[in-house]
């Protein structure tokens, strides 16, 4: 057993039903996916636009809508570049210096979470979300009996 694992293995007992979430940071740090050493391009913000709704702002310069792939299946949320067959330069550049490069980034996305759309504007692509709180899981006062 690795250190990870005793980590949530220590906080299972205080929590119920909460063991797919302790099994997905598990994954996580299995597959290697928290080093973040390793995964620093393209840079990216997630951002808090209300209550229960979220952007993830991608910066993406020189991308066109048709050089992203933006797909959500099982809980995980992957965007990516596609790859085309390579265009001549253009006649006349001197130094490159913005980059075009192959890269996959994914994002772990919870149960009640929901995909509503991606834009890219000005060289930043916006994928919403939001979080979708079910009325048995909304606050609500139990009458003693």
């Amino acid at each position: 057993m690795t250190r990870n694992l005793s980590i949530f293995n220590q906080l299972r007992p205080f929590t119920v039903g909460f063991d797919n979430v302790f099994d997905n940071f598990e994954s996580m740090f299995d597959e290697g996916v928290l080093n973040v050493s390793s995964v620093n391009y393209p840079p990216y913000n997630i951002v808090k636009t209300g209550d229960n709704a979220y952007d993830i702002e991608i910066a993406l310069a020189g991308f066109g809508k048709d050089d992203i792939n933006v797909e959500y299946a099982e809980n995980q949320l992957t965007i990516k570049s596609v790859k085309k067959e390579e265009k001549q330069e253009k006649e006349g550049v001197i130094h490159k210096g913005i980059s075009k490069r192959h890269f996959v980034r994914s994002f772990t996305v919870a149960d009640d979470v929901e995909v509503k759309g991606a834009e890219l504007k000005d060289g930043l692509l916006t994928v919403a979300l939001e979080r979708i709180i079910p009325e048995a899981k909304k606050p609500r006062t139990i009458k003693i009996k």
